[in-house]
C-alpha cells in the first residue's frame, strides 16, 4: 500500500534531513517535489493545490526555518496535512444506534466488491460488536448474486434472507425489513445491485430502496485501484443518494493511493473501512493517523499487533506457553510460528507495518527474501518425520539429504532452518531460566505485546505515541521483532533482530 508515494516522499525528506537549517528556497523545492509525488499518485489536482498551500504556509514559518531539527518539523507538517486530507484525527465509527434493525445500505458499481464487503462488514459487526446481523441481496440482475451472498453468509455464520425467485428489489427490501424485525436482528445489511457504469435506472432503484428502508448508514463501496474514477463515482452517487460514508476495496493492491487521498476532500464523506485482502476478515477500520504514518514510512505497529491478536489461537498459545516455560521449542513450534506469519499477511505484509523498514523492501526482493522463503521452510519441516521434528539432533547427513529431496531444496537450506531453530530454542531456554520477568517477555513474543494470558493489551498499544508519529519504545518494538525471529538466521540492515540476513555484495 502506497509503495510509490512512500518512496517518493521518503526521498524528498532524506535530501533535506542532512541540512542544519532550511531556507525558504529549500522548503519551496521540497514542496514542489511533494506536489509532483502527489500528482503521480493520482491525487485530484484541487486536493493537491490545497494541501501544498497548507504545508507551504506552515513550513516557511519562522519556527520551522530556525528550529533545531527543521527537516523533522517539515515531515511533521506533511504528516498533519495528510491527516487533515484523509479526514482528521479520529476514525468515524459506523452508526448502528437505531431502533432494531439498524439498516446499512451498500451501494456502488458492479465489480467494486459490494457483496464481499457486505459479508466482511457483517462478520466484523458480529465478531467485534456482538451484533445480531442479517444480510439480504437486492441484486436481481447479476447472475448468482443472491446465491453468492447466501454462500458467504454460511461461511461466516451470519443469517441471510431466504431467496424468493421473481421478486423485485423493492419487494425484497420490504420482506427483509419485516423478517429482521420479527426475528430480533440488530443490524440489516442490504446489498444493492450494481451496474458497469452509472445509469438512471440504477440511481432510481437505489433511491427507492433507501426511501423504504430509511438506512442509518448508506455506504458507497468503491474500488481504490480505479483512482479518480472512484472519486467521480462517489460524487455522482452522493448527488442522488445521501451517502454517510465510504468503503475502499483492494486497498492492499493500491500502490499509488490517489483515490484514498482524494475521496474525503472531494466528497466531504468519511472513509469508514478499507478492504485489504480477499479473506472475509480482511476489513480494517479506517484511521487517518495510521494511514498517514504508513505513507511516511512510520509503519503501523498497532495494526500489526491487532492482526496478531485476531489470528491468535488462545488454546494453542497457552499450550505453547507451557512448553516454553519448560524451555522446550521443537520444529513443530517453529512451523506454527511460520503459519502465524502467513495468517498475518506474510513477511512483506508484516514488514510494511514495522517502522523504518520500508526502505529495505527493494533490497529484500533483490536478495530473494520474500514469502516464498516461508513456504520453503514449511516444506522442509513437513518433509521431516514426527520424531525428527521433536528431536532435531537425529538429523544426520543422510536424513538431511532425504529431507532436501522431499522438499525440493538444497541441503544448505535444511541446515539454515535448523540453525534458525537452534537460535530460537536457545533463546527459549534462556528465557525459561530467567524467572517471571523473562516469562513475561515470552508471553509478549507469543501474543504480540502485553501482559498475561497470552494476549496483548491493545488499549496500552493504542496509547503508544498517542496516535502521533512517535514510535514505540525499543523494548516494545523488539517484542514484535522477536516474534519474527530468525528467518534465515541473520540480521537485516537497520538492526532488526531475527529477520533474514541479506547477502553482502
Amino acid at each position: 500500500m502506497f509503495e510509490a508515494l512512500n518512496e517518493r516522499l521518503t526521498g524528498v525528506f532524506d535530501r533535506i534531513t542532512g541540512r542544519g537549517a532550511l531556507s525558504e528556497k529549500d522548503v519551496a523545492e521540497a514542496m514542489r517535489e511533494v506536489r509532483v509525488a502527489l500528482l503521480e499518485a493520482d491525487v485530484a489536482l484541487p486536493v493537491v493545490k490545497e494541501f501544498i498551500a497548507f504545508a507551504t504556509e506552515r513550513a516557511t514559518g519562522e519556527e520551522v526555518i530556525r528550529s533545531v531539527k527543521p527537516a523533522d518539523q517539515v515531515v511533521k507538517i506533511v504528516y498533519d496535512g495528510l491527516i487533515e486530507m484523509l479526514g482528521g484525527e479520529e476514525p468515524v465509527p459506523l452508526n448502528t444506534n437505531a431502533n432494531p434493525p439498524a439498516v446499512v445500505l451498500m451501494a456502488g458499481l458492479q465489480g467494486s466488491g459490494k457483496t464481499t464487503t457486505s459479508a466482511k462488514l457483517a462478520l466484523r459487526l458480529t465478531k467485534f460488536d456482538r451484533k445480531k446481523v442479517m444480510m439480504a441481496s437486492l441484486d436481481t440482475r447479476r447472475p448468482a448474486a443472491m446465491e453468492q451472498l447466501a454462500q458467504l453468509g454460511k461461511q461466516i455464520e451470519v443469517a441471510t434472507l431466504p431467496i424468493v425467485a421473481g421478486e423485485s428489489a423493492v419487494q425484497i427490501t420490504r420482506r427483509a425489513l419485516q423478517s429482521a424485525k420479527l426475528q430480533g436482528f440488530d443490524v440489516l445489511i442490504l446489498d444493492t445491485a450494481g451496474r458497469i457504469t452509472l445509469d438512471e435506472g440504477l440511481m432510481n432503484e437505489v433511491a427507492e430502496v433507501a426511501d423504504i428502508a430509511k438506512p442509518v448508514e448508506t455506504l458507497l463501496v468503491a474500488d481504490s485501484l480505479t483512482g479518480q474514477d472512484a472519486v467521480r463515482t462517489a460524487k455522482a452517487f452522493h448527488e442522488r443518494l445521501p451517502l454517510t460514508g465510504l468503503v475502499l476495496t483492494r486497498a492492499d493492491g493500491d500502490g499509488r493511493g490517489g483515490a484514498m487521498l482524494s475521496m474525503r476532500a472531494v466528497t466531504g464523506l468519511p472513509i469508514k473501512y478499507l478492504g485489504a485482502g480477499e479473506k472475509v476478515d480482511a476489513l480494517d477500520v479506517f484511521d487517518a493517523r495510521r494511514v498517514a504514518g504508513r505513507i511516511l514510512g512510520q509503519g503501523d505497529i498497532v495494526a500489526l499487533v491487532e492482526k496478531a491478536a485476531q489470528d491468535l489461537d488462545q488454546a494453542k498459545a497457552e499450550k505453547m506457553a507451557r512448553k516454553l516455560a519448560k524451555g522446550q521449542f521443537d520444529l513443530d513450534d517453529l512451523a506454527g510460528q511460520l503459519q502465524q506469519m502467513k495468517r498475518m499477511g506474510g513477511l512483506q505484509g508484516i514488514m510494511g507495518m514495522l517502522p523504518g523498514v520500508a526502505k529495505m523492501k527493494a533490497q529484500m526482493a533483490d536478495s530473494g527474501v520474500d514469502d516464498r522463503m516461508i513456504l520453503r521452510q514449511e516444506a522442509i519441516i513437513s518433509s521431516m518425520t514426527k520424531a525428527e521434528r521433536k528431536k532435531p539432533d537425529l538429523l544426520n547427513a543422510s536424513r538431511k539429504k532425504r529431507i532436501a529431496a522431499g522438499a525440493g531444496v538444497e541441503v544448505q537450506d535444511v541446515n539454515r532452518v535448523l540453525k534458525q531453530h537452534r537460535q530460537m530454542a536457545d533463546m527459549v531456554k534462556q528465557m525459561a531460566r530467567g524467572g517471571p520477568k523473562k516469562m513475561q517477555q515470552m508471553a509478549a513474543m507469543l501474543g504480540g505485546l502485553g501482559g498475561g494470558g497470552g494476549g496483548p493489551d491493545l488499549n496500552r498499544l493504542k496509547a503508544l505515541g498517542g496516535g502521533k508519529m512517535a514510535e514505540p519504545s525499543a523494548d516494545e518494538l523488539k517484542a514484535i521483532q522477536d516474534r519474527l525471529a530468525g528467518l534465515g538466521g541473520g540480521q537485516l540492515p537497520g538492526g532488526l533482530p531475527g529477520l533474514p540476513g541479506l547477502p553482502k555484495k
